[in-house]
């Protein structure tokens, strides 16, 4: 009986140090990942605030393939919540609290634990990086452990910060994959033959590399829209550029960066900003929506149709294509728009001669 006595006092003792060890660790706790993404913030914004996105590139989707997810009729947006079951990863649903667009995104999260709920915030942020086009994103998780969390934690064999912080760097790796196939998705489509209108059109043309015709249209186009503002010129349409000369062997092109307007313009004398007028013209189109990576497919495929379909280009045009949306305020290149004209002889072609 002395021993029974003995064994439960210490026992008492083990439980008493147990829960003032306990009961004084501190429970609070802020874990976060950040990861450097090749993307612009509003591109990962944009896939981030959608809860029906999280499943492709979630790091728990991988502990159990089996994992089933509940989404509420609002999944994006403040208010917007959904919810998973899972027999490895447990129970649990999330809430969006507060958001700024392409900034910041606070959410609400409830475990369900056999030792009762557990409810932690979780902060999304979005920030410009040193470079540019670069964005800084940052994942975590922030809250405090009761009790019988941070008993129960003691006995795992992984550390809580460990854990959240493996998951979370596993899925920001997954997001990065995700966002970049979105922004190198494209599509071409072959249209088949239309009638541009033509009209007057600023221009400014140069001689280039096939290969850094991207990096002066920059600088040309910039030009162009400075003289536009500068002399108070209204635009017609989106800009385009026309080939001159393309010398394919070489990988040398002359080019033309254009702008369209309402009427003549007289340019001062030896300005590198010219006016000139384009007829209308008969020409199969081709658009591409994507990255401008994928013209040389889209202009394969044009010639590729004109082939097929026993078209001749008319010698006395030149090919153009036109940036039918502004980069600028379309953040994911998959949904850039460019229209590629190649103008063919047709019955209505003056001096027309099959």
């Amino acid at each position: 009986m002395k021993i029974l006595k003995y064994l439960l006092f210490l026992l008492l003792i083990i439980i008493v140090a147990g829960g003032i060890y306990f009961g004084t660790k501190d429970g609070k706790f802020d874990v976060a990942e950040s990861k450097e993404f090749n993307a612009p913030a509003e591109v990962i914004y944009n896939n981030v605030k959608d809860y029906k996105n999280w499943a492709k590139w979630g790091p728990w989707k991988e502990e159990d393939p089996s994992m089933e997810f509940t989404y509420a009729e609002k999944t994006e947006g403040e208010g917007a919540s959904y919810s998973w079951t899972s027999d490895v990863m447990g129970d649990g649903s999330m809430q969006t609290i507060k958001i700024i667009p392409n900034k910041e995104i606070d959410q609400k999260i409830i475990f369900n634990t056999p030792i009762g709920d557990s409810e932690s915030d979780i902060y999304w942020k979005f920030e410009p990086s040193e470079e540019a086009g670069k964005t800084k994103v940052t994942w975590g998780m922030k809250g405090e452990h009761s009790f019988m969390e941070k008993v129960f934690m003691a006995f795992q064999s992984e550390d809580f910060d460990v854990a959240v912080k493996r998951m979370y760097d596993k899925g920001l790796a997954n997001l990065e994959t995700e966002v970049e196939e979105s922004m190198n998705a494209y599509e071409i489509t072959v249209d088949g033959i239309t009638r541009h209108g033509g009209g007057f059109y600023l221009y400014n043309t140069t001689s280039s590399k096939m290969t850094e015709i991207g990096d002066k249209m920059a600088s040309m186009m910039g030009q162009l829209s400075g003289f536009i503002q500068e002399n108070n010129i209204s635009m017609a349409g989106m800009p385009f550029t026309i080939y001159n000369e393309v010398d394919e062997q070489n990988g040398t092109v002359i080019f033309s960066a254009a702008i369209p307007v309402t009427a003549r313009v007289i340019t001062p004398q030896g300005s590198p900003v010219l006016c000139s007028y384009m007829a209308p013209v008969d020409a199969l189109k081709t658009t591409l929506k994507g990255k401008y990576d994928y013209l040389s497919e889209g202009y394969a495929k044009a010639q590729n149709y004109l082939k097929e379909n026993n078209l001749m280009m008319d010698p006395g045009r030149k090919m153009f294509e036109v940036y039918a949306n502004d980069p600028g305020n379309v953040p994911n290149p998959a949904n850039w728009i460019t229209e590629i004209y190649i103008p063919v002889l047709t019955p209505s072609t003056p001096g027309f001669n099959r």
